[in-house]
């Protein structure tokens, strides 16, 4: 079941007074970015975040699940996603944690023209 437009709003909602949150849509659901940095994912109208140390931290008793059909890690269900302080000291610190985003390559003229 793809994630309804009325639950990413909700989500997005919550997390704008936090910072810079994004989402993009793919195959019906969203991935989360937090600054350019991938955080988690809503799926299923449920906002999963990435195990980080900060995550487990911050919401130990946090259910973990898959949040789609073939994912390969177990993500931490956010059932609090309305405590403001709580998300926003979480994103902050798991932030620290991601590794840098990777800026892609673009091909040059001729790498395109040898394909």
């Amino acid at each position: 079941m793809a994630t309804s437009k009325e639950y990413h709003d909700y989500i997005l909602e919550n997390l704008q007074t936090v910072g810079a949150v994004s989402t993009r849509k793919m195959m019906g659901e969203y991935l989360v970015y937090f600054q350019n940095k991938l955080v988690g994912v809503i799926c299923d109208n449920c906002l999963f975040l990435k195990p980080t140390e900060t995550v487990l931290e911050y919401m130990p008793d946090a259910d973990r699940a898959y949040p789609y059909e073939g994912s390969k890690s177990l993500m931490v269900v956010v059932d609090n996603v309305e405590e403001t302080d709580l998300m926003s000291e979480v994103l902050r610190k798991m932030y620290r944690e991601l590794p840098e985003v990777k800026k892609k390559a673009r091909k040059g003229k001729l790498e395109r023209q040898k394909e």
